[in-house]
């Protein structure tokens, strides 16, 4: 449905259907009737929201809008398919189904093609979005750093990135260390507090051992000195569940 979305802002903005199809976008055919339905649906009105997916999955999978050889010789049986796909039953079985219950006569193509569309118009699952407001939390982990060689001996040391980012504007402050000590957290804490010149009201955290002396859902047990930090900065520790491991 993405196609069709960015034809609607193309003539909601006043590009002609020649316009378009020099971008290659779509056909002068199929623009005429996307342009045909848009107008019917108030859609190309600059004031009027844009429809969703399922709108223009409704308005553009129609019989009427689809040429005669792009109709699927499935398309009779079309809510019976999609029932079978939300049930997970696979492509073979569905057309051996056809074939053996309702007398279809037509290939297995032809039903993969209606399945693979069936499963365009399904809404996709979003992730969650979390919203936050200025100065109200901050992402806190370490992550893998560069080994480097010491100029001198030559002996290769491992390192690690520390990292805060900001959970509203998510502006950042890197710094890299040679270990993960309680001391380094805590310190690279202070200079990250002083980089943004301020403090935030919570500090998530991937539950490193440095801050965390046991991870658990719901009494995690925070590390004496990462608490008596957030005491004196006045944040708040906030640990993320640990994984399921039944679900790794």
């Amino acid at each position: 449905m993405y196609q069709y979305r960015q034809v609607l802002v193309r003539m909601r903005q006043g590009d002609s259907d020649r316009d378009i199809d020099r971008s290659k976008i779509m056909g002068r055919k199929k623009l005429a009737a996307v342009r045909e339905i848009a107008t019917e649906r108030g859609w190309l009105s600059p004031g009027s929201a844009l429809p969703d997916d399922a709108q223009l999955a409704t308005a553009f999978s129609r019989k009427e809008f689809l040429p005669a050889s792009c109709i699927s010789s499935a398309e009779p049986w079309r809510e019976q398919i999609a029932q079978w796909l939300d049930a997970g039953v696979p492509g073979t079985t569905i057309h051996s189904a056809l074939v053996r219950n309702h007398g279809y006569e037509g290939s297995y193509s032809s039903v993969y093609r209606l399945l693979q569309q069936l499963k365009a118009e399904l809404t996709p699952d979003v992730p969650m979005r979390l919203e936050f407001k200025p100065a109200e939390a901050a992402q806190v982990d370490f992550g893998a750093g560069p080994t480097i060689t010491d100029a001198h001996t030559g002996e290769i040391h491992k390192t690690w990135f520390f990292v805060m980012t900001l959970c509203w504007s998510r502006h950042q402050y890197v710094e890299f260390v040679r270990d993960q000590s309680v001391d380094t957290w805590l310190l690279c804490h202070r200079h990250a507090f002083e980089w943004f010149n301020g403090v935030v009201g919570r500090v998530i955290i991937d539950n490193p051992k440095c801050a965390i002396v046991k991870a658990c859902i719901y009494e995690p047990e925070v590390q004496r000195a990462y608490a008596q930090c957030a005491e004196g900065y006045s944040f708040k520790v906030d640990p993320c569940p640990p994984r399921d491991p039944a679900k790794k």
